[in-house]
């Protein structure tokens, strides 16, 4: 990797970091309504992986979905005017948080209902089956979202089929408030459910973007070979609750601060230093490019408009 390589991941994980804090900020003063599932602590996997696409690959994600955008390259005030509620946003305003997309991208939206958007990403890797192209269709997932059959269903028919897509479970270690070991019958691991489907899979560290980044390049190496879909289990850990309107009582203050002894926003820049790879000057210079940024995001959220009343049928199929 070149030097430009390690500082533009190091930008993208930290443009997540403050997007998010400023999301909670403004839902705090009412700007942002609705649900609000923030991402903070897991910005290592969304760049890692999505730092391995091509711009032609598809992504198909679940409401937890700002991390995902922004590693994409979606424009962070076109996402904050969404959140906004503003004819601005990337969903016109009528998306809100759990439904940001970009065609254009081929960032195929966040999705609300746990699981619904697995079936759906096989989709897009059969249309390029079909297509005789060699894109890759990239499905991210929670640990909660293994219970569902849609998730075995389109297991079984991506093996069958040999379709081009790479499962990626982001595995924080709670459905909601429950913990996985009272959802699994083996306790921490899910890399296991795609033996059964006799489906390549692997766990990496969610909190170490590089060797994210290295996991996903083998395995959509394999998946571009025609050898079949993939599944990726990475570790990680939510700092905040499952949502803005969850204080997590559930979880004790050791387990929480053992975690943030891993946050990806401190440890890969003391090893981008350490490594003689940046300078602190250097990371002082993405710090203030991205705090004006989302400045920026927030003034332009604010002063867009609201979405007119005769835009309310437009862009549905019925």
């Amino acid at each position: 990797m070149q030097k430009s390589e390690y500082l533009e991941l190091y930008r993208k994980m930290y443009l997540i970091r403050r997007f998010e804090e400023s999301c909670g900020e403004n839902y705090s003063r009412g700007l942002i309504r609705g649900f609000l599932h923030l991402y903070t602590g897991e910005e290592a996997i969304a760049v890692g992986s999505i730092s391995a696409l091509r711009e032609d690959d598809f992504i198909v994600t679940h409401y937890r979905d700002h991390g995902h955008a922004i590693a994409r390259g979606l424009d962070p005030s076109a996402l904050m005017a969404e959140l906004f509620g503003k004819r601005t946003g990337v969903s016109r305003g009528k998306g809100g948080s759990m439904h940001l997309f970009d065609a254009k991208k081929n960032f195929m939206g966040g999705h609300a209902i746990v699981g619904a958007q697995i079936p759906l990403a096989a989709g897009f890797a059969l249309a390029s089956q079909y297509r005789h192209q060699d894109t890759v269709t990239v499905v991210f997932f929670g640990d909660g979202a293994t219970n569902q059959g849609t998730f075995h269903e389109t297991m079984n028919l991506a093996s069958v089929w040999k379709l081009p897509i790479l499962f990626f479970l982001e595995n924080n270690f709670y459905g909601m408030g429950t913990r996985v070991e009272n959802i699994r019958s083996n306790g921490k691991s899910f890399s296991n459910l795609a033996d059964g489907y006799d489906i390549t899979s692997s766990q990496v560290d969610g909190m170490d973007v590089l060797a994210v980044k290295e996991t996903t390049e083998e395995a959509i190496k394999k998946i571009r070979q025609g050898q079949g879909p993939c599944f990726i289990e990475a570790t990680t850990f939510r700092f905040q609750g499952h949502s803005m309107a969850d204080p997590a009582k559930y979880r004790n203050e050791k387990e929480v601060e053992g975690w943030k002894q891993k946050d990806p926003l401190i440890t890969f820049p003391k090893y981008l230093i350490s490594e003689g790879i940046a300078t602190q000057s250097e990371m002082n210079s993405i710090i203030n490019d991205i705090d004006q940024i989302i400045d920026e995001a927030v003034r332009f959220a604010s002063e867009s408009p609201e979405p007119d009343l005769k835009e309310l049928n437009n862009d549905i199929y019925a």
